[in-house]
């Protein structure tokens, strides 16, 4: 068998399976990766919120040190090649379950965020035992060798991420991809439907973030509704939408009133259909002012041919660059955001063909297959190494 079509059993470590966005991310691409033909089991919770949807479950118990056995054990009676790890806690258990084994698996991180672990023990050993490390953006794999200081930023935790000791041989970017066949442009009756069941009107201008809120300061939806006040007296007929859930939301609904913009912005919770909720906005807006790895969201309002005006910080323009729609803007500036917001509304819609040609473009970059087809190329490389 020749090394491209090579594939093998993986194990997908993933102790937590609680809904966020790695657990999401995780089990798309174990999804994928069973298209190509690869034998994949999920090491995992058996009660958690996803533990239903991860394929082929091997429960696991929460207590850290019975994990490294339990893993052990099933990385022994599955002969798996590949252990694959997604959350920082899960990193030190997937390498020392590892070395219980003969012969020994290779061990993969994924690395979802754009910070380095807290404690300098990880710091200093986690990623150079690696067999490799997947970052899912260039920022992200800049901050794990170079680390990353932004001492100005209003968030701690943006003022000092330390690099990490790491080969950088054994470091991989490779972007988190999205379902392009469900985020893609649909037609205007879809899109006036979906409009009417969210309360925006017609003739409306929809600007919404789509992202959970919670302490300190979420996705930026303080500073979005900071230029939301500036918006409306500019485009007296606009709606925004903060679309998610989180700690915040008490914080929110007393800018909103602060600001006097009632009727204008709204919390609309976590949204079940994701895909809609894209096409009932005009424009998506991701203010982020704390650290983002990569922004699947940015990729998924691309791929629905929508606009999207987002903060110049860490992956963010790494995200937009794909579909490039809209326009990046400084981080935390509501005058700036407003004024970009306005302007945006004021340009005339992408057209047909520019809406096609953005979901073409993350089709191309940054789809579930081109994403499930670059790591599995990844292992490949790393089974055909000598041991």
């Amino acid at each position: 068998m020749s090394s491209s079509s090579l594939t093998a059993r993986v194990i997908m470590l993933n102790s937590r399976l609680r809904g966020g966005g790695t657990d999401a991310q995780s089990l798309a691409l174990a999804q994928g990766l069973i298209e190509q033909g690869w034998e994949v089991e999920t090491a995992g919770p058996e009660t958690a919120p996803l533990s239903a949807s991860a394929p082929s479950l091997r429960p696991i118990p929460r207590f850290r040190p019975l994990q490294i056995v339990s893993l052990a054990g099933l990385l022994h009676r599955s002969r798996a090649r590949i252990v694959h790890a997604h959350h920082g806690d899960d990193y030190w258990t997937a390498l020392l379950a590892s070395r219980l084994v003969q012969p020994r698996p290779k061990v993969i991180f994924s690395r979802h965020l754009a910070k380095s672990p807290r404690a300098p023990l990880s710091r200093q050993h986690l990623f150079a035992q690696a067999d490799a490390v997947i970052a899912v953006s260039s920022f992200v794999a800049q901050v794990l060798r170079e680390g990353h200081r932004d001492p100005a930023s209003p968030v701690a935790e943006r003022h000092h991420r330390p690099p990490c000791r790491i080969d950088p041989r054994r470091l991989h970017v490779i972007h988190t991809g999205i379902d392009t066949k469900i985020f893609r442009p649909r037609d205007r009756a879809f899109t006036d439907s979906v409009r009417r069941a969210l309360g925006v009107s017609p003739g409306d201008t929809a600007f919404s973030v789509v992202g959970g809120f919670d302490l300190p300061v979420g996705k930026g939806q303080r500073v979005f509704v900071r230029a939301a006040r500036d918006v409306v007296r500019r485009i007296p007929k606009s709606k925004f939408l903060l679309a998610g859930t989180g700690s915040l939301a008490a914080t929110l609904e007393e800018d909103i009133r602060h600001h006097g913009l009632q009727d204008r912005v709204r919390l609309v919770g976590q949204q079940p259909d994701p895909v809609a909720l894209h096409h009932a906005l005009d424009i998506l807006v991701h203010p982020q002012i704390a650290t983002e790895a990569f922004p699947s969201v940015v990729l998924e309002a691309h791929a629905c041919g929508r606009p999207v005006i987002a903060s110049r910080l860490d992956g963010i323009p790494e995200a937009w660059a794909i579909g490039r729609l809209g326009h990046l803007v400084p981080a935390g500036d509501a005058a700036e955001l407003a004024a970009t917001m306005i302007g945006q509304a004021e340009h005339p819609a992408p057209s047909e063909p520019e809406r096609a040609a953005a979901h073409a473009r993350v089709e191309a970059e940054a789809s579930l297959p081109v994403q499930a087809r670059k790591v599995a190329d990844l292992y490949r490389r790393l089974m055909a190494q000598r041991p």
